[in-house]
C-alpha cells in the first residue's frame, strides 16, 4: 500500500513557478511509475509528467513540455513537479498518482494510488 500527498499549490500570476511535491508512504514507493495529473472545471482529467521508478525516464504532455520537469527522491519518498512559464490554462487540480507496473502509462485508469489533489490557480 502506497499513500500519496500532495502539497504546492497556490495562486501565481502568469509566467510564475510553482514547485507541487507528493510525499509517499510505503516500502515499495522506490518501485511504482510515478506521474501527475491534472483536472480543470468541467474537463477531463489529463496525464501531465510521468517518471520511471529509477528516475532514469520522464514523459510529459505536449502542452507541458519545456516547462514542467519531473523528478524523484526515492530515499526521501518524494516526488516533484516543478512548473515554470505557468499559463491560465495550467489552472487545474494536480494529482500524484503511482503504478505499481514498472511501465509508463498516460491513463489514469491504470494507476493504483491516488493523492488528494492540490489547487493549481494561474491568473492572467
Amino acid at each position: 500500500q502506497v499513500q500519496l500527498v500532495e502539497s504546492g499549490g497556490g495562486l501565481v500570476q502568469a509566467g510564475g513557478s510553482l514547485r507541487l511535491s507528493c510525499a509517499a508512504s510505503g516500502r515499495t514507493f522506490s518501485s511504482y511509475f510515478m506521474g501527475w495529473f491534472r483536472q480543470a472545471p468541467g474537463k477531463e482529467r489529463e496525464f501531465v509528467a510521468g517518471i520511471s521508478w529509477s528516475g532514469s525516464s520522464t514523459y510529459y504532455a505536449d502542452s507541458v513540455k519545456g516547462r514542467f520537469t519531473i523528478s524523484r527522491d526515492n530515499a526521501k519518498k518524494m516526488v516533484i513537479l516543478q512548473m515554470n512559464s505557468l499559463k491560465p490554462e495550467d489552472t487545474a487540480v494536480y494529482y500524484c498518482a503511482g503504478r505499481q507496473l514498472r511501465v509508463v502509462s498516460r491513463h489514469g485508469s491504470e494507476y493504483d494510488y491516488w493523492g488528494q489533489g492540490t489547487q493549481v490557480t494561474v491568473s492572467s
